[in-house]
Order: structure tokens, then sequence, then C-alpha cells
């Protein structure tokens, strides 16, 4: 199995809290990790220990190193024809300026952490396409290869391993349900249709619940049909099942949380700002800053950044005298908000930025105000459901 996703950077609303991805960094694609997660050599193990027995079947006469040697390369063949999936999937995004957090191969499957939300229905449907196109034109490569290798030999069978792989990864994620990329093409082609995204999301969102159920179906006709792959197959429909419901709901709650109320403004949330010198003593900044933004200015006009009221406290503490610049926290691009922008985009912003302060400025860029993660968080808690 194999998806996007999207995954802002996470942080808390007073201080960023660094966590470490997990699992081994393969390689780096412009700057993007490829990380191989732990559980992905628990999948590749339930992999050999299901299709080494298919291999005498498939191949009359192989002992059972080469059953077993073959039911390796499976499991890693299929781990490259996912890592080639999600690569097209990171590249084709970074093309677009998608920023991707990471690409991850885990249990059956990999993923590409998008960091930001398409902006546009076309955007969203290249990056979910480029995906099964890659493993469509692999498996495609590797049914042409086999017509020069001699039938009824393990390199046979290895190639074919590599166009079904290939193949199975490319169409299974063409199904209509959200997380897999035919979900996502569901939503673009109805968010493209409707100017809705949250609407592409609830349809995509109901086609990944059929894509579960379809898949446990399947696997329940193996069991009582007898098929030979029947123990393969449920547990490769269980997972992925688990995997498509998890990830539907994932995404139903981020749209959820995208969706920003009718009639609510930015302004309605802004703290006023208040404009302060920046070697003001931190103990009257402290005091300045009830129910306020602080921006703090130095001499010649550059600002400092705003106060941040954590470390003004304990700087107050130690020496309510310092300059309250020694607690200040930097104004950087992405913590500048524009006040005309969309309320979605900015809710994205804050979501994706590392900070739990900023500073909201007018057309002109003058300080309009100062907004704070919690009390955006705490404006969206409260809207209608």
């Amino acid at each position: 199995m194999s998806a996007t996703s999207h995954h802002p950077q996470q942080s808390s609303p007073r201080r960023v809290l660094t966590t470490a991805d997990g699992g081994l960094l393969l390689f780096r694609v412009r700057e993007v990790p490829v990380l191989l997660a732990p559980s992905w050599w628990i999948g590749s193990l339930v992999v050999i220990v299901l299709y080494a027995p298919m291999v005498d079947r498939l191949l009359p006469g192989a002992g059972p190193a080469t059953s077993w040697t073959l039911a390796a390369a499976f499991a890693v063949l299929l781990g490259l024809s996912v890592l080639a999936h999600e690569l097209g999937h990171t590249v084709v995004a970074l093309r677009l300026g998608i920023p991707v957090r990471r690409l991850r191969l885990f249990l059956l499957g990999g993923l590409s952490e998008v960091s930001r939300t398409p902006k546009q229905p076309r955007q969203e449907g290249l990056v979910a396409a480029a995906g099964p196109i890659v493993s469509v034109l692999l498996a495609a490569f590797c049914g042409v290869l086999l017509l020069a290798v001699p039938g009824d030999s393990a390199a046979w069978l290895l190639v074919a391993e590599c166009a079904v792989a290939n193949l199975a990864v490319g169409v299974f994620n063409l199904l209509p349900g959200l997380p897999l990329d035919g979900g996502r093409l569901l939503r673009a082609g109805v968010w493209a249709l409707t100017g809705t995204r949250a609407r592409g999301t609830k349809a995509a969102v109901f086609g990944g619940g059929l894509v579960a159920v379809a898949l446990l179906l399947w696997a329940l006709i193996g069991m009582i049909d007898g098929s030979a792959d029947r123990w393969l197959r449920l547990g490769v429909c269980l997972v992925t099942a688990w995997f498509v419901v998890m990830g539907a709901g994932g995404e139903l709650a981020a749209e959820s949380n995208r969706t920003w109320p009718d009639g609510l403004s930015v302004t309605d949330l802004v703290r006023p700002v208040l404009q302060l010198p920046a070697e003001s003593p931190v103990s009257d900044a402290l005091a300045a800053s009830a129910g306020r933004g602080v921006v703090l200015v130095r001499a010649d006009g550059v600002a400092a950044g705003l106060l941040d009221e954590t470390d003004a406290e304990r700087l107050a503490a130690e020496s309510p005298h310092a300059p309250a610049e020694l607690a200040a926290e930097p104004i950087r691009a992405d913590t500048v908000l524009l006040a005309s922008e969309p309320g979605e985009d900015i809710a994205e912003r804050v979501r994706e930025t590392a900070a739990w302060q900023f500073l909201v400025v007018d057309d002109e860029g003058r300080p309009a105000g100062v907004l704070r993660r919690e009390d955006l968080r705490a404006a969206l808690n409260r809207r209608p459901r």
C-alpha cells in the first residue's frame, strides 16, 4: 500500500517539541529524508513466510533454499516498488513547490508526508497520479523484460515478481478511497467540480470505507473457497483495511481542523499589539503584555521580536531590569500573517509553523495584532459541527 499524506509540522502552543523521525535513514532526495521504519522488517518477514510456500507451486522442483530466497527477493522488490512509487509523489510535489517533510517505508507500505496542503485541485491530482504512473511504467518494463528471460526459471519468476509487485502497488493505489492515491484523485475531481475541498474529502473518505469493506470481503471469499494464497490474502487484506480506515479517519479529522468557520475573521482573534523599546526593563514589558502582544523595537527602528511571556517571566524573576530584548522571540517570514489571507490558509500556516504566536499585518505591512496558536485553536474548536 502507498499514499501521500498532509503531515504538517507539529508544535505545542507554548514551545516547539522536537521528536525523532524514527527509522533508518537510507538517503535524501533534495534534502527530503527517505526512512525505513522498523515495522518494514516485520512486514517483509510476514511476506516471506507467507509467500515461500507459493514458490513451490509456481516453480515446481524448487528446493527450500530457492523458495526462501525468491520469497525474500519478492519482499525486497515489493519494498523497492513502493519506494519508486513514493519517489514519484515526492519529486512531483517538490516540483510544484509543495514541501515534503519525509518519505517513509513501513509495514507493507509507504508514505510521502507533504508539509502543506495543495492549494489547487490540479496540484492535488498531479501529486496523487505521479505514484501510480511510476508503478505502472515499471510493471510494463518488467513485462517486456519477461519476453527476453527463459521461462520456468528462477530469473523469470524474479522478473515476474517485480512486474506483479509494481502492478499491484499501482492498481491498488488507484482505488477511489482515502488515503490511497485514487481517493486523492477523487477528492481533486470533486474539489474541481464543486469548488470545495471539504466535499471532495468527504466523498473520498466514503470511498475509503467501501475499499476497506471490499478488501475484507475478498479475504473472506478466499478463505471460503480455500484459495492457495488465502493466508497471504487474509494477512495483507487485514493490514491494508486497517491502514485505509485509519488513514481515511485521519484525513477527515484534518479536513475538519482546516475548515474555517463562516463569518470569522482573523482580526476577531488577534490580540492588540503594543510596540515597546527593546531596551525596556523586562518586568515593565511583562506587565504591559497582559492581554496584548508586544513587539520589541530597537533604537534603529528594526523589530527585535515578539515578547515571549514564558522567557520574560523567567528573566524577570532573576533580573527584572534586564532588557526585554533578551526575552524576545524572533519575527520570521513564516511567523508573519497577512490579515487579508483566506482563513483556511492562515489556519494551515499556523499548524505547519513551529511557533506559538504570529504577527498579523495589514496590506501595507503595518502591525494589526498578534495571533496566538491557543486562541486560534479555541476558536476552531468552538465552531459548529
